[in-house]
Parts: C-alpha cells; structure tokens; sequence
C-alpha cells in the first residue's frame, strides 16, 4: 500500500475525554505547523437520527436490538477506505452529520441528517479521526496512530444519565433501558477496540460511583485520575521516559512500566507532551518519503 499521508485515530465515547483530546491535538497541530482534515465518527453512522429510531423499532420487533455502538449501525467499510484512500493520495470522501439546528441551517438540512459526501480537496499534511470506531478491525491497518479515551464503565453510565436526563430530558428509566439495551455491542465492539490502541487515557473517578444509577452529579476533573497505559513498541519506538514524564507532571506516579497515573486536570496536557514528538515524526517521515 502506498503510504503518503499519515492517519490518527482517537476512539471513545461521547463524554469520555476525547473533546479534551481534540482541543490537545489541535494545539500540537496549530504549534507546529500541520494542516490536519478532522473527520468525526458520527458522519459515518448509516442511518440518520429519524432513520435510527425506525431501525431500532424494528430491530426490537425481531428481538433483537441495535445501537450505535455496532457494525450493523455503522458504515465500516466506507471509514477503511477513506482511511486508505487518504494515505495513498489526501483524499477521499467524507460527509459531516449535524448535530444542532445551527449547523442543520447552514445546509439548508434538518438536525439528525448528514450532510452529502464530497470529495476532500484541501491540502492536508494528516487526518485526525475522532469517534466510536477508531480501532475496529476494518480501519486498524489504515491508522498510523490510535488513541484510546475511555472512563471506567460506571463513569461512563453516570455521565449517559446526566447528559441523557439534563440536556435531552430523557427520564432516567429510559436511558437505563437504553444503556441495557446496548451492552452486547459496547461488549462485542467498543471494548476490544482498547486493546488495539497504541495509547490509552483512562479516567478514573476518586469518590464513590459504585452505584452510577443514583448519581446526582459527575465526578469533576479535581476528582478523578488519568491512567496513560502505552503499548511497549511506542515506548521503543519514541524513546519514551516514564520517568521524564512523571517529573514533568507534578503528582503523578508509574505504575507499572508502561503506565503512568496522573491527576485528571493535567489530561490535556499530558496528551500534548505525548503525542508531540510522534506527530512530529509521522508528519516528518511522510514529508522526507514524498520528496
């Protein structure tokens, strides 16, 4: 395969940290220089939101259930080969789906539906994909560098029932039946995506959520920790010093010795110091092998 462009890949659920992994990846790109496509996970669901709800009616019809945490939800194939198509040549088609009325406006579209698919024509020194599906099978050979960001199960929930209840006004029993409903697929498609991940940010609540369905609030930044889990092979490969970054972020420790346990407000910045010298190189060697 010829491999021009670089591909980055960050893979967690909404709420887990991947916004503050956004706004860290952008500062490492508006620093140095690299003119990055940004590529966002919903844009590749295959159905739209009026859509989804009948599927899921009708996949319950069967007995069966869908979400959007799985494949029969999702448009796989069509991610892998943007990812391909992007690393032989800087381009490919995406599309963008809108979330708010604000953005449904300026398409002239409704909230829920996706924009059409164009082709990306910007030069680009690199894509950034932030989303649900940046470690499933289909897309791993296509992706120079994954990210993982994931909150342990419980943070996960009570943050689902706080956004579900204050922000859409879903009543709590329905976002448990929701959370129920899809737990095969978090199970057969979200969880082993983590394991793939060269690097994984996982946060940690320090107060009791040992019942997240009683919740009242979501543990704050203050109140959790960060585990940085990094595969031996980047460490290698980066020449990464645990001890060096143990040092540079004040109150952190090694775990073990490929992770590091850092207070949750320094996430972004831990991010940043990571990931500099490794974007540095992908963007480098691709610059040097195009020349």
């Amino acid at each position: 395969m010829i491999n021009k462009y670089p591909v980055v890949a960050v893979t967690g659920s909404s709420g887990a940290g991947t916004s503050t992994v956004k706004n860290a990846f952008g500062n490492v790109f508006l620093r140095e220089g690299i003119n990055a496509v940004f590529v966002e996970g919903d844009s590749f669901h295959r159905y739209n939101r009026r859509e989804m709800a009948q599927a899921v009616k009708e996949a319950r019809k069967n007995g069966k259930t869908l979400s959007h945490f799985s494949k029969d939800a999702n448009l796989f194939d069509a991610l892998a080969d943007l990812f391909r198509t992007y690393k032989e040549t800087g381009g490919g088609k995406r599309r963008h789906y809108l979330h708010s009325k604000e953005e449904a406006k300026l398409w002239g579209l409704n909230p829920g539906e996706f924009t059409p698919w164009q082709d990306i024509s910007e030069d680009s020194d690199l894509l950034f994909y932030e989303g649900l599906h940046g470690a499933v099978e289909e897309v791993v050979p296509f992706v120079d560098l994954m990210i993982g960001v994931v909150p342990i199960i419980n943070l996960e929930w009570i943050q689902k029932i706080q956004r579900d209840r204050q922000s859409r006004g879903y009543p709590t029993e329905a976002v448990v039946d929701s959370i129920k409903s899809r737990m095969d697929d978090y199970v057969d498609y979200i969880t082993p995506q983590f394991s793939r991940t060269d690097i994984n940010f996982q946060r940690i609540p320090t107060v009791d959520t040992s019942n997240p369905f009683i919740a009242r609030d979501v543990p704050s930044e203050d109140e959790s920790l960060v585990v940085i889990r990094m595969k031996k092979e980047v460490i290698l490969k980066y020449d990464i010093d645990m001890t060096y970054l143990k040092n540079m972020l004040e109150n952190s420790f090694i775990s073990r010795r490929n992770t590091l346990v850092i207070p949750g407000p320094k996430m972004g910045l831990a991010m940043e110091i990571i990931v500099t010298p490794i974007i540095e190189d992908l963007v480098d060697k691709i610059k040097i092998e195009n020349h």
